[in-house]
């Protein structure tokens, strides 16, 4: 049976196309061709490891060694790990299942002459659904932040803005100031679960915000939209700062999209 992350995406697989994994020497072959990651986009590249040792040298069913063998092996974190399975998910090669591991899959001729094809559909609706989680969560973290933010939270978000801003005009790319400042947001909710998810969420946002922040205007877009949720947060307007961070994810998803 498909795991339900797997159906949502539309890639519901007959159960004869990951059968139980049968040769346990597979681990061993797959860990001992594995080399160890450069740093930048470190989860595409042990993506593309685990995909060529699969097309390669690995049969449906087998099992793949657990996410921390993996990221021992490879010298990456867990984290890189699980975004490389996802993705490999996402192209239908594997299939992730709770309490049995993750599995490889019946791969189709259409799978492996075409992924990139396969992959740009697939990654279009993941960062679709990422932003509309954004959309659910960031808007009422910015509604509590107004009622919640101390002094010392908001001059931080200030000085962030500032140093966004600098950037901004020297014509450099923010990317580390726009995530302080959704970040600082979060830190105001004061709750740590937030911090967490949000940390997960922006992880894998990272290139499309490096992207839509190169695109002509969107850089002062995007300061705009801080200064006018900050303005709120200032004032204590919960409405106020709820209504712009979601007119600033709106904004970024039309960017974002445009250019998927």
């Amino acid at each position: 049976m498909a795991t339900r992350a797997t159906r949502a995406r539309g890639l519901d697989y007959p159960s004869t196309m990951c059968r139980s994994a049968r040769r346990p020497w597979v681990q061993e072959i797959l860990k001992s061709d594995l080399g160890q990651i450069r740093k930048s986009r470190v989860y595409e590249e042990v993506a593309r490891q685990i995909r060529s040792r699969i097309l390669e040298k690995l049969r449906p069913g087998d099992k793949l060694p657990p996410e921390r063998e993996l990221a021992e092996t490879l010298s990456v974190s867990r984290s890189s790990v699980r975004d490389a399975i996802r993705s490999l998910e996402l192209l239908g090669l594997v299939d992730p299942r709770s309490g049995a591991g993750t599995l490889v899959c019946e791969i189709s001729t259409d799978r492996v002459v075409n992924p990139l094809a396969n992959s740009l559909v697939h990654r279009r609706q993941w960062v679709i659904e990422l932003l509309d989680f954004r959309k659910m969560l960031e808007p009422s973290l910015a509604s509590r932040a107004a009622k919640r933010a101390s002094p010392v939270e908001i001059a931080e978000m200030e000085q962030i803005l500032v140093r966004q801003e600098e950037k901004v005009r020297r014509g450099e790319i923010a990317t580390d100031q726009d995530a302080e400042f959704h970040y600082g947001i979060a830190m105001a909710s004061d709750n740590s679960v937030v911090l967490k998810v949000l940390d997960i969420v922006m992880d894998l946002l990272l290139e499309t915000r490096e992207r839509s922040l190169q695109v002509g205007g969107r850089p002062q877009k995007s300061l705009a939209g801080h200064r006018r949720i900050l303005a709120a947060i200032k004032r204590r307007n919960a409405s106020a700062a709820e209504d712009a961070m979601r007119q600033h994810i709106q904004d970024i998803e039309d960017i974002v999209l445009g250019k998927l």
